[in-house]
């Protein structure tokens, strides 16, 4: 049954891969039309639109998304959301399901993959980790984002979990900005993409329920960011335990 199991996840992989690009193709061109428009206003079409395409790409390779927890983004706030990291599913199902215009923090790196580094740009503030000048500019980058009243989201644990604990130690980037700009945190929870894209394996894939959850927003008050941390990081954990499938 094993063996069986490990030929599908593979010939699934290939079937992600491919209705990946192939649906891709088909958004690449309206969704670079957005550079056109300026922010807040192009990035909220970018969003629609990638979700439009993330709907789409999840029906196909049967990974139906769940979301909840909406109600929790106020209208006209702009947010902080933290999401958790299993696999490389989460981006595709996190910022593409945030209400309203957002934007992630992400490497430089996915940029040189060819056109998706376009839109891979479009959607995010990029760092070089490896250089205190790109991560000093790209929190000025988020600062702008937040002011103009688009979402940043954040993955505080780093890389992908590849521990079995819940979460991985956060770091203080998300935290630090909370308390600098006085925007709220929103935890977002995503369950289930360890499953369906296991981190350990490599070029593996399992249809598999998907789901994101937007917890409650904590806002920072007279928090420094380390306590707001601990905060989130407890909540996160606690919610995690108590409502993983």
């Amino acid at each position: 049954m094993t063996i069986l199991k490990n030929i599908f996840g593979r010939i699934w992989a290939v079937w992600g891969i491919l209705s990946f690009v192939g649906t891709f193709l088909i958004v690449f061109i309206p969704t670079m039309c957005t550079y056109l428009i300026p922010d807040p206003k192009g990035s909220d079409i970018f969003i629609k639109m990638s979700r439009i395409w993330m709907r789409v790409w999840l029906t196909l390779v049967a990974c139906p998304l769940t979301v909840k927890g909406r109600e929790n983004f106020a209208t006209g706030k702009a947010y902080i959301v933290t999401c958790n990291h299993n696999s490389l599913l989460d981006i595709p199902i996190s910022c593409p399901f945030i209400p309203g215009p957002n934007k992630t923090i992400a490497k430089t790196s996915f940029t040189k993959v060819p056109l998706f580094g376009w839109f891979y740009r479009k959607g995010s503030v990029l760092v070089d980790r490896k250089s205190e000048i790109s991560r000093r500019k790209s929190f000025e980058e988020m600062k702008q984002v937040l002011a103009m009243g688009m979402h940043m989201s954040i993955y505080p644990e780093g890389t992908r979990n590849r521990t079995k604990e819940p979460l991985k130690k956060f770091y203080d980037g998300a935290f630090k900005l909370a308390t600098t700009t006085g925007n709220a945190v929103i935890p977002a929870v995503i369950f289930n993409t360890k499953k369906a894209l296991p981190v350990n394996k490599p070029f593996y894939f399992l249809p598999h329920k998907l789901e994101i959850h937007f917890l409650g927003p904590i806002e920072t008050g007279n928090l420094n960011s380390d306590q707001l941390k601990e905060i989130v990081f407890t909540t996160m954990q606690n919610y995690y335990l108590q409502h993983q499938p």
